[in-house]
């Protein structure tokens, strides 16, 4: 097993980790039927006072077939872990001593927790079962991201819960999924302090130099022509970490003022300087 699979298992186990707990400590004693087999088993245990980690582990099964079937026998292997896992710790967390019924604390904080653990999950590319494995079935058929799709297919469990629930309570627990579906998105997105910087000058060669010699980044750059002056420019493309971002707009307001300069946050940076090493492996 190499070093890569033993991370995704560990990001498995630590995600549904996190959304046993925040079952467990928020949104069952606020009685939030947040979506998913969890919502079901929320709804369950107030009718009938039936077992959450027994409920949720036998609805689990079939909808395993689903997942093994559509996304593959690796997914259904990290799935199995998932779906054992959370049921698991639910069990083990049943008597947790500190818990919020407070339903707007417990859409907050729980839907942080629950979609913090969810999107880990999804990170080691595995599923914590139930509809969560359908969430990732209609991600791979759509093309909607992860947050997106558990937002639609845990939609239609919340809305139901509204029979046995009231009103309020129906309306905490879509605020909930809503706040997982964000966190989802922004764990499997790692939110990073870069930068993407857009320079159009006339002065390339001189911008350039400056990127090179201050903070020493790479650049791109993309011929263009002004839409109100209609003469060449270059667009230049570098992405740069918050503090080379900052010391970069001190130099062109001193050095190049006239330039046209645009700072985006890049959520995620994939290559060299960011992912990989700067320096190509050399050691200095």
């Amino acid at each position: 097993m190499n070093k890569k699979l033993v991370t995704e298992y560990l990001q498995i186990i630590v995600g549904a980790s996190l959304v046993a707990l925040s079952y467990n400590i928020f949104l069952l004693p606020s009685k939030l039927a947040a979506g998913g087999i969890s919502g079901i088993s929320t709804i369950l245990f107030e009718l009938y006072e039936l077992s959450p980690a027994y409920t949720q582990f036998l609805i689990n099964l079939p909808i395993f077939i689903i997942g093994w079937l559509a996304m593959g026998k690796d997914f259904s292997w990290k799935t199995l872990l998932g779906t054992f896992w959370v049921p698991f710790v639910i069990f083990l967390s049943a008597d947790f001593p500190y818990t919020i019924n407070n339903p707007l604390l417990g859409a907050i904080y729980g839907g942080i927790v629950l979609g913090a653990g969810l999107g880990t999950v999804y990170k080691g590319n595995g599923s914590t079962g139930g509809t969560a494995a359908i969430a990732q079935v209609v991600k791979k058929f759509t093309g909607l991201s992860s947050g997106y799709s558990q937002l639609i297919v845990d939609g239609f469990v919340v809305v139901s819960s509204i029979i046995v629930f009231n009103l309020e309570l129906t309306l905490f627990a879509l605020m909930c999924i809503y706040v997982t579906s964000k966190t989802i998105d922004i764990v499997q997105l790692r939110t990073s302090a870069s930068k993407l910087i857009l320079i159009i000058t006339e002065n390339e060669d001189k911008i350039q130099n400056l990127i090179g010699e201050r903070i020493d980044r790479g650049l791109t750059k993309v011929r263009t022509i002004g839409g109100y002056s209609n003469e060449d420019k270059t667009m230049i493309l570098c992405v740069t970490e918050q503090q080379e971002a900052v010391q970069l707009k001190k130099t062109l307001q001193k050095e190049e003022p006239t330039s046209f300069v645009i700072f985006l946050n890049a959520s995620e940076v994939l290559g060299r300087g960011f992912s990989l090493d700067k320096y190509y492996g050399q050691k200095f």
